[in-house]
């Protein structure tokens, strides 16, 4: 956060996030590329061959196996 930005606009720190923005919503179009960041790798064409043979295999749900 910037220190010019108000104090009343930024979120308590010990406030936890809602969990509707930790986890994806399963059913919804994940790509091979949300897949790859998702597990904190780097996109190349190993990596995206792995995310497209793991979403063939799981479907969406496999973006909720790596999240929070």
């Amino acid at each position: 956060m910037s220190m010019s930005e108000p104090a009343a606009s930024r979120p308590p720190e010990d406030r936890a996030t809602p969990d509707r923005l930790l986890h994806a919503r399963t059913g919804t179009d994940v790509s091979p590329e949300d897949l790859v960041l998702a597990s904190g790798q780097d996109v190349n064409p190993r990596t995206l061959e792995w995310a497209e043979r793991k979403l063939a295999a799981e479907g969406p749900a496999a973006l909720e196996k790596l999240l929070p």
